[in-house]
């Protein structure tokens, strides 16, 4: 009896700790996500997101008034992919916060951006994933933009 107990209690600990969690599948799909993003590689960052991606962006006009902004997402990758190879960005992302329930997650990215070795902007990521055939699928991204941004 004791083997028996033994054995079972080092599977469930070996099963626990061989299975990714969650929340480590979503961070990993929103890296991945990045990843794609600064090698300006396309099919990578499709690999991430659900067909029916939707893009906000929230900032302010010359006045100064909050702006909400939509954008289509192959607009967005082909501005990406069409950045000049010389031309340098980064997206810093500066920590992760994320919530899953079932099959629906949700990740706050607050980020630094810089182009070509110069601070631009920052603000936050907001991202809503859906656990779709397995795989988590970035379906809505909204974004805040700032300058007005303390930088270490």
């Amino acid at each position: 009896m004791k083997h028996i107990i033994l054995f079972i209690a080092i599977l469930t600990t070996t099963v626990s700790f061989s299975q990714t969690s969650e929340s480590d599948q979503v961070k990993s799909t929103i890296e991945r996500f990045f990843e794609g993003f600064h090698k300006q590689d396309s099919t990578m960052i499709l690999e991430t997101v659900h067909k029916d991606i939707k893009m906000q962006s929230i900032g302010k006009d010359k006045e100064g008034t909050a702006v909400l902004s939509t954008s289509e997402f192959k607009k967005f990758l082909g501005s990406i992919v069409s950045i000049p190879k010389d031309k340098m960005f980064k997206e810093e992302l500066l920590d992760f916060k994320i919530q899953v329930d079932g099959d629906m997650a949700h990740v706050w990215t607050p980020y630094n951006f810089w182009f070509d070795g110069n601070f631009s902007h920052c603000g936050v990521n907001s991202f809503q994933l859906f656990k779709d055939d397995n795989q988590w699928k970035i379906i809505y991204l909204i974004d805040t933009r700032r300058r007005d941004c303390k930088i270490d």
